[in-house]
């Protein structure tokens, strides 16, 4: 199973959704799309869940207009750690490329 490629292919995934939702060039769109990235600390496996062994993340765009929807996509592993690095992994990447909601 590949990991570090995974990452990259979720955020092209999001900069097609992104740009499917926006009337503007994608640089405009990342400045006016927020993400909803609310972590509960206490909680470990937040953004996480397992279907039939494995693991998905799933997190929330409120798109400029008003709008949100949730993006779901697999982390292509049976392995509660490995899941985890994935996921921290994809949200930094988030963070570095979109603004991200308080």
């Amino acid at each position: 199973m590949s990991g570090a490629g995974d990452s990259a292919k979720n955020i092209i995934i999001l900069d097609k959704f992104l740009d499917n939702y926006t009337n503007t060039d994608s640089n405009m769109a990342r400045n006016k799309t927020k993400l909803a990235l609310r972590v509960n600390d206490d909680n470990p496996n937040h953004h996480l869940w397992n279907n039939r062994g494995v693991w998905w993340c799933h997190l929330t765009v409120h798109k400029n207009d008003a709008t949100s929807e949730r993006l779901r996509f697999s982390l292509k592993t049976r392995d509660l750690e490995s899941a985890r690095n994935r996921r921290d992994k994809i949200l930094r990447d988030i963070a570095e490329h979109y603004e991200v909601a308080a």
